[in-house]
């Protein structure tokens, strides 16, 4: 007959399976805690602060309050470093009487700017290129006296300060990297292989913007690479128009018109669909833009594309989600429209993950509308984001 184990040694027994179980426990859960986890502590985050302002015509008196209004510059007009880039879309020429007071001061800003880490990005509208052809319809009398005469105007454009200011620092366009792994302003899209922002998926390879003028047309054929391929037809074509025997002003003088030399790439810049006059954009219906922003976004690798030209005197426009941005308010007092700015702050935050090798972000970017007495937000978006940025 078996014995029967003592009420003793079963104690015993679940005493022993007990401590085991708590023993293996507690080893799982060291083991767990030495799992190597990524942690955010190892990345820098960024961020980002831009102001992008339409067209100012000759006003040199409200471009400082808007500037001043969204710190761009301080009370005396100088940079105030409280912005990483300033951007200026084009028509600072015409309507007004202050064209070298405008450009001048848009140099010693980019030189302010520079010896703080900042940067100035401008562009060429379509009145100064009206200029520069020799299209002075909208040049007022007392503008030329400024200059000192018809003549004395000719050359500051063409080969003068003004005009030398326009063949090295203005462009007709510019895509704006959001954060460095995409490159420096200007770089090229889609980046040559082995850079850093061919190694990028998508969203974070299209964390850009774009700026322009007029508009970037989807017919238009030069859209790649972004911004280079347009940039390169521009000045090659401004060259050719400052490098020319200046022909007498119209009016009162007969049109002169794009040189004959000039390419038919060249011609296609000044027309309807290109980038200095293209409007569809801002007064096409919501549905057909809507429809045709992506793919011209996905070219130019860029997420939203910003511009002037086309003035709603109100309000800056936004549309199709903050893909589409339209600021020109009509600033000058030519117009009497809205003092207004476009300010972007991104931030990229970096975030902790189970896995070593899955580098995880947050963006966020805030998109707003600066009145005198008040902004609006046009965008508030996060996204999760990974990659080894």
């Amino acid at each position: 007959m078996p014995l029967r184990p003592s009420r003793a040694s079963a104690i015993g027994f679940i005493c022993l399976a007990v401590i085991i179980v708590l023993f293996l426990y507690s080893r799982s859960v060291d083991e767990s805690q030495h799992i190597p986890q990524e942690t955010p502590h190892d990345r820098i985050p960024r961020s980002t602060r831009i102001v992008a302002v339409g067209d100012l015509h000759g006003d040199i008196g409200n471009a400082q309050k808007v500037l001043e209004m969204a710190h761009v510059v301080d009370s005396h007009g100088k940079w105030s470093g409280q912005v990483d880039v300033f951007v200026q879309t084009g028509d600072i020429i015409d309507r007004g009487d202050d064209t070298i007071k405008l450009f001048d001061w848009m140099e010693d800003l980019r030189s302010q700017a520079y010896g703080v880490g900042g940067r100035v990005l401008s562009h060429l509208g379509n009145h100064e290129w009206m200029n520069a052809i020799g299209d002075w319809r909208y040049v007022h009398e007392s503008e030329i006296k400024t200059f000192g005469g018809v003549e004395e105007r000719q050359a500051v454009l063409s080969t003068g300060r003004v005009g030398r200011a326009w063949a090295a620092n203005y462009t007709t366009t510019s895509r704006l990297p959001l954060h460095p792994s995409l490159g420096a302003p200007n770089d090229d899209f889609p980046p040559p292989s082995g850079a850093e922002a061919s190694k990028l998926s998508s969203p974070l390879s299209h964390a850009a913007y774009s700026f322009v003028h007029g508009g970037l047309s989807p017919a238009y054929p030069q859209l790649t690479p972004f911004p280079s391929n347009i940039n390169n037809i521009g000045h090659s074509l401004l060259r050719k128009l400052q490098h020319r025997v200046q022909p007498p002003p119209h009016p009162p003088h007969k049109y002169p018109g794009i040189p004959p030399s000039a390419t038919r790439e060249e011609h296609a810049l000044y027309e309807s669909d290109g980038p200095l006059w293209y409007r569809g954009w801002a007064l096409n219906g919501e549905t057909k833009v809507c429809r045709e922003v992506g793919a011209v976004l996905e070219k130019t690798g860029t997420r939203r594309m910003i511009m002037g030209h086309t003035p709603d005197f109100e309000k800056i426009v936004s549309r199709c989600d903050g893909k589409i941005i339209i600021i020109d308010t009509g600033i000058s007092h030519a117009y009497g429209g809205a003092l207004s700015a476009l300010s972007v702050e991104y931030t990229l935050e970096p975030v902790a993950s189970l896995s070593p090798s899955e580098k995880k972000w947050q963006e966020r970017e805030v998109i707003k509308a600066l009145y005198p007495d008040h902004s609006v937000v046009l965008v508030d978006e996060e996204r999760d984001v990974f990659g080894d940025i």
